[in-house]
């Protein structure tokens, strides 16, 4: 099984500042820890370029993103939303993020790579058609999608999102879309309180209660996603990786461990295995502590990788 690994060394160079939970040093700490264990040199690593701009219009209007460019300061730093900061860096490390949701489709859907994970940042599910928020301008996994739709011509693909925050964006952009399955499970009530109550047959919310483990988590999946996913039959499987639920995170309650998101890799590759000849692109989303953060991405990366 041949799994790519797409990191972009200017995603780094997006930097909010040095109390910011969405650090510069989130994807340096899974790079190491996945060093550290050689699997890095197992995997097939890419470097990702800036998305077409024609790809983030498949998913954001136009005056969306020249808004964002406008703003796009020389110098200091400018705040579109209270959590999110716009620098002279970050609009190039919010290409590349998307870039890499392109790239890792392409590869995955030409045989290039049977899986594909994305150490990208900024992140993107927050992020909705027009409104920057939740540390997210683009919403990268959309673009994902999109590309696997628009070029690629699949019908139906599933979008799983297992970041302690809800994908709200996510939800918003494909609100109306039958051909994309979106699972999101997530702390309730938290950020970003919005959506939770959304009534569409292809949009599945999943909340969690404050303290859940990762035994409430896998009975939900259970319960909510699998027959779901089963009845759609998703030609490809994204996943919005966020390790936000991690017991040790400082942004919100639940308790998940290393073991919960193998649990859930491996699940979503039963499925993928069965409908979409084993295809999963994985991004990165949220995860604070950075141990955490390491090893979380690492386990999952090694299931996607047929190490585990």
């Amino acid at each position: 099984m041949k799994t790519a690994f797409l990191f972009n060394q200017d995603c780094t160079l997006h930097d909010m500042g040095a109390h910011h939970p969405e650090s510069p040093r989130r994807l340096q700490a899974i790079r190491e820890r996945l060093n550290q264990t050689g699997l890095l040199q197992e995997l097939d690593e890419v470097t990702p370029q800036e998305a077409d701009r024609n790809c983030l219009l498949a998913v954001h209007p136009d005056s969306y993103i020249k808004n964002l460019e406008e703003l796009d300061p020389a110098e200091g730093m400018i705040m579109v939303d209270p959590d999110t900061a716009l620098m002279n860096c970050s609009m190039r490390a919010a290409y590349l993020a998307a870039g890499a949701a392109v790239e890792a489709t392409d590869m995955v859907m030409s045989g290039q790579a049977d899986t594909a994970f994305c150490a990208v940042r900024p992140p993107g599910h927050h992020a909705e058609r027009n409104r920057t928020m939740g540390f997210c301008f683009f919403n990268n996994i959309a673009v994902a999608a999109r590309r696997a739709l628009d070029f690629h011509a699949l019908e139906r693909v599933a979008i799983i999102d297992f970041d302690v925050h809800q994908g709200n964006g996510t939800i918003d952009i494909f609100l109306d879309d039958p051909r994309v399955l979106v699972c999101s499970s997530f702390e309730y009530p938290l950020y970003p309180f919005s959506h939770h109550s959304v009534d569409r047959p292809n949009i599945i919310n999943t909340p969690l209660e404050a303290y859940s483990k990762g035994s409430s988590f896998k009975r939900a999946v259970e319960r909510d996603w699998f027959h779901q996913l089963q009845d759609h039959k998703p030609q490809l499987i994204l996943v919005s990786a966020g390790f936000d639920a991690h017991k040790d995170d400082p942004l919100a309650h639940l308790e998940f461990e290393e073991k919960d998101y193998r649990w859930i890799t491996r699940m979503l590759k039963e499925v993928a295995d069965a409908y979409g000849h084993g295809r999963i692109v994985s991004m990165l989303e949220g995860g604070y502590n950075l141990e955490a953060l390491a090893s979380s991405a690492a386990a999952h990366i090694e299931v996607l990788a047929g190490k585990d």
